[in-house]
C-alpha cells in the first residue's frame, strides 16, 4: 500500500471517535484502490498519491434549470446617507431543496439561502445588529473588508447561543470591492457554512469606470444532501483533504439560466463560497474580461479565458453575450486530494440563454490606479506543511497548530511587510489574510521565482502543492489579525496563526 496513504489513514483513525473508525482501519488495512498520481495532467503540480473511490451519484436530485435567482437585499433601516442599518439572524431554517418536495433544515443568515446581499458604498458607516440562534456560539467574519480587529468577527469574540452583538465599522474610501460574510468561531467554522451561513457583501464608488454594466453576482457554494434530503456531517475524508458537496449552487440555484442579450457586456462578479473547492471557471465562446479581484478593480481589463478560484477568492468578469446559448462551466481540477474523487469531468454550473442584439459601449482601457507598495520593512517566511504521521498536528504553519492566545508574529500599523508563503504540503493550500489586501509579487513553480503579470489586490491567494509566492501587505488598523489556509477543514485543524499589530 502506498505509504502517503497508509499514514493518512492511520492518522485519521487514531484521531477520529470508535464510530467513524472502521472504514478508515479497513482502508488502511489495504482494501482501498491502488495508488495514482492526483495531479496527473496538470501543470501545476506534481506529487503522487493515492487514488480514492470513484465520486458516487447525488442521492438527491434537485431541480434545476430554472432563471438564475436574484440575491435577497439586506433592508437598510436608515434614513441618513452615508449610513446603512440592517439585521442579520442566524439560525435553523426549514428550504425545499429537493426536488420531490421534501425539506432540508440549513442553517441560514434571515432564512435566505445563501444570505442576504449586503451592498453599501465607500466611505459609509455600516451597523450590523445579529442575533445568534444557532446550538453553537458562532462570529461573523467580514471576508477581506478592512474592518477593526474587535468588529472583524475572529474566534476569540464568539457570540453564545441566544445572544446577540452590534458589528460596525466605516469602510474607507477606494474600497470597492466584491467581498462576503460568513462565520468564524473555531472548532466550529467548517460546520456552519457547510449548513449554509454565507452572503455577499458588495462596496460599490461612486466613480465605477463599470457602473454602465448590468452588474450579476454570482455566489458558487457546495451542497451535499443524504437519502433523507438532510445535510450530513463531515466524513473522515472530509476532513483530510476538504469537503466537497455533491452539487455546486449558484446564488442557491442548481444549474441555473442566465439571459445575456446578443451583444451585452455584463459584469459577473463571482465569489467562491465553498468550503474546500477549486474551481477553474470558463465560459467557452465567450469574449471574456477579467476586470477585478478580491479587492476590486484591477488596473486594466485583461483576456482571460479561464479564471482559477481556490475557497475564498472572488473575481470580476465582464462577458459579451453572443446569440447562441452557452455555460459557465468549471472545468477539471486536481488539488492532491488524499482519501476522495478528484474533480475529473466538466461541471456545467450555469446556462447562458441568448436574448435579442443590443449594444453595449466599449470597456476602458484604464480601470484605476494601484501604486505598488514601497520596499519592506520586515520579511517573513510562512511555511505551510502536513504531517500525516501526528493526529494532533496535520496541518500546521511554520510547524505548529493554531493557539488562540498566542501572537506567531508582532507587526506595526503603517508598516510595509514582505510574505513568503511556502507549501511544503501534498496538496493545494489557499491562503488567507485578516485585515488588509496584499499585493502578490512573484510566484514560485517548482522551477524558479516569476513575476506576476499584473498588479491587483487580494485577501486570498492559491498555493499548488511545492509552490511559493512572495505577497506585501500593511496592516492601517491594530489588533490580532489572522492567517490560515482557507480550507476551512484544515483551518479548524490548526492551520492558522496570528500578527498581533500595534500602533
Amino acid at each position: 500500500m502506498h505509504r502517503r496513504r497508509f499514514l493518512t489513514l492511520a492518522a485519521l483513525a487514531s484521531a477520529l471517535p470508535l464510530a467513524a473508525r472502521a472504514a478508515v482501519d479497513h482502508a488502511a488495512m489495504g482494501h482501498g484502490p491502488a495508488p495514482a498520481d492526483p495531479h496527473a495532467g496538470m501543470d501545476h503540480a506534481g506529487h503522487h498519491g493515492a487514488a480514492p473511490a470513484a465520486r458516487s451519484a447525488p442521492a438527491v436530485a434537485l431541480p434545476e434549470g430554472a432563471p438564475l435567482p436574484a440575491l435577497a437585499p439586506l433592508a437598510n433601516r436608515s434614513r441618513q446617507a452615508g449610513r446603512f442599518v440592517g439585521e442579520l439572524v442566524a439560525a435553523p431554517a426549514r428550504v425545499g431543496l429537493a426536488a420531490d418536495g421534501r425539506s432540508t433544515e440549513v442553517w441560514a443568515y434571515n432564512g435566505s439561502l445563501p444570505g442576504p446581499l449586503i451592498e453599501v458604498y465607500e466611505g459609509d458607516t455600516v451597523e450590523i445588529d445579529f442575533v445568534n440562534r444557532l446550538p453553537q456560539p458562532t462570529t461573523i467574519h467580514w471576508h477581506g473588508l478592512p474592518v477593526p480587529a474587535e468588529q472583524d468577527g475572529n474566534p476569540m469574540d464568539p457570540v453564545a447561543p441566544g445572544e446577540r452583538r452590534r458589528y460596525r465599522f466605516t469602510l474607507p474610501a477606494d474600497s470597492a470591492g466584491s467581498y462576503w460574510y460568513h462565520p468564524h468561531p473555531h472548532g466550529h467554522t467548517a460546520e456552519q457554512v457547510f449548513r449554509g451561513l454565507a452572503g455577499a457583501f458588495v462596496v460599490k464608488s461612486r466613480r465605477d469606470p463599470l457602473g454602465q454594466l448590468r452588474d450579476v453576482p454570482l455566489l458558487l457554494s457546495d451542497l451535499r444532501l443524504d437519502e433523507h434530503a438532510a445535510i450530513p456531517p463531515n466524513t473522515p475524508a472530509d476532513w483530510m483533504d476538504g469537503r466537497e458537496g455533491d452539487y455546486v449552487l449558484v446564488n442557491g440555484a442548481l444549474r441555473p439560466v442566465l439571459t445575456l442579450a446578443d451583444g451585452e457586456r455584463v459584469r459577473l462578479r463571482v465569489w467562491n463560497a465553498t468550503s474546500a473547492r477549486v474551481l477553474r471557471l470558463a465560459l467557452p465562446g465567450y469574449e471574456t474580461w477579467r476586470v477585478g479581484s478580491d479587492g476590486g478593480l484591477i488596473e486594466a481589463p485583461r483576456r482571460e479565458a479561464e479564471i482559477v478560484l481556490s475557497p475564498g477568492e472572488r473575481a470580476e468578469w465582464v462577458v459579451t453575450g453572443r446569440a447562441q446559448p452557452g455555460a459557465l462551466v468549471a472545468l477539471p481540477y486536481r488539488r492532491g486530494k488524499m482519501m476522495s474523487a478528484e474533480v475529473d469531468e466538466t461541471l456545467t454550473l450555469a446556462s447562458l440563454a441568448p436574448a435579442a442584439r443590443v449594444a453595449s459601449a466599449p470597456l476602458p482601457r484604464r480601470l484605476r490606479r494601484i501604486a505598488p507598495l514601497p520596499a519592506p520593512a520586515v520579511r517573513r517566511q510562512i511555511v505551510l506543511e502536513e504531517n500525516m504521521a501526528d493526529p494532533k498536528a496535520m496541518f500546521t504553519l511554520n510547524g505548529r497548530v493554531y493557539d488562540m492566545a498566542r501572537a506567531d508574529f508582532v507587526g506595526r500599523v503603517g508598516q510595509v511587510e514582505e510574505w513568503e508563503v511556502v507549501n511544503r504540503a501534498d496538496m493545494d493550500h489557499p491562503f488567507h489574510l485578516h485585515g488588509t489586501q496584499f499585493q502578490v509579487l512573484a510566484r514560485h513553480d517548482g522551477r524558479g521565482w516569476r513575476d506576476e503579470p499584473y498588479r491587483a489586490w487580494r485577501d486570498v491567494v492559491s498555493l499548488p502543492a511545492g509552490h511559493a509566492v512572495r505577497l506585501r501587505f500593511v496592516q492601517a488598523l491594530p489588533g490580532m489579525r489572522m492567517f490560515h489556509c482557507h480550507i476551512l477543514e484544515h483551518e479548524e485543524q490548526g492551520m492558522m496563526g496570528q500578527i498581533d499589530v500595534r500602533g
